[in-house]
């Protein structure tokens, strides 16, 4: 199989400390892709401005910028995806970069496993306390089950992915409206339907230290997606069990922001869960906590979990 026609597509809403050195280390590439599409979603500060630096400075055409009215991320996404025209769609977050060798990897991946829904490869998370190589399988190729073998350990993030054309228009686009957990969404339809490829290099840097990670400011998500309503108590126990983490990691961010309403209602639905018992109860904790309290207390517990998961505890 000949090497596909890579897109590469990047969500950017006011990264402007972040977005050259992102363009830059996909510029950097060892293969490199036939286009680069930046899709500003109603940037406020120097975003937009300094992706047409870039572009100028490369001076091939191949970063190309399209400018919208604030969507969301999703929006974004799938808005790149439609002006993109490669068969191959590596994604890739505006405060991210990739080490120089990924695109080849996910090239070979593909030609050494045709047939998968999502390419994805290992990854190093970059914080305030240095580098930590994040949890995934140690084995390349096809992924004996996804919805299992990523119980506590990571196969797929939108920065080390990359999905094949067709595969997004069986599963269709990212979930518009929803402003947390929107890859978690696709990755489930995806691996309900195709197989998932992963290698274990590291080859994607995922920065926890970005500037505008989150908003601060609660407002509820206007969109007819939504975990609950893809979850199946048909499906598989392995299955289920992913939906619900995917559920209750996302209704923590909620309770901490004040929705407390959705967190418990996640908190009802997903109660059957035995893998992640321990979120569960910190979903409900939260949501008992003075509204002031939560967001400083779940930080505490975001940063000891940290410290104790980089000395492998």
């Amino acid at each position: 199989m000949h090497d596909p026609f890579i897109s590469v597509i990047v969500p950017l809403y006011n990264k402007e400390r972040e977005i050259a050195g992102t363009l830059r280390s996909v510029l950097a590439q060892t293969l490199r892709p036939q286009e680069i599409i930046v899709v500003d979603d109603g940037s406020t500060d120097r975003s937009a401005s300094i992706v047409e630096i870039v572009a100028a400075e490369e001076g091939r055409g191949l970063v190309r910028l399209v400018r919208q009215p604030n969507a969301g991320e999703c929006a974004a996404r799938n808005r790149a995806i439609a002006e993109a025209g490669g068969d191959l769609i590596a994604l890739l977050d505006a405060d991210d970069e990739w080490e120089p060798g990924f695109l080849e990897e996910i090239a070979s991946l593909r030609r050494e496993y045709p047939g998968c829904g999502v390419y994805s490869t290992g990854f190093t998370v970059i914080s305030h306390d240095g580098r930590f190589p994040a949890p995934g399988p140690d084995r390349r190729g096809v992924v004996d089950n996804f919805f299992r073998d990523s119980a506590h350990r990571y196969i797929s993030i939108p920065s080390a992915s990359a999905i094949p054309r067709e595969v997004l228009d069986d599963v269709g686009g990212f979930p518009e409206g929803m402003k947390i957990g929107g890859d978690l969404y696709m990755w489930i339809k995806i691996a309900r339907r195709w197989p998932v490829c992963f290698s274990p290099a590291r080859l994607c840097r995922y920065s926890k230290v970005a500037s505008n990670r989150s908003s601060a400011i609660y407002t509820p998500e206007r969109t007819p997606f939504s975990f609950e309503a893809l979850y199946d108590p048909a499906a598989p126990i392995e299955e289920r069990e992913f939906i619900a983490r995917a559920a209750l990691g996302k209704a923590l961010v909620l309770s901490a922001k004040g929705g407390t309403e959705e967190a418990a209602r996640a908190a009802r639905t997903f109660s059957f869960t035995r893998t992640y018992r321990r979120t569960l109860r910190k979903v409900r904790v939260l949501n008992a906590l003075p509204v002031a309290w939560r967001t400083p207390v779940l930080n505490f517990y975001n940063r000891l979990a940290w410290l104790l998961a980089k000395k492998g505890l």
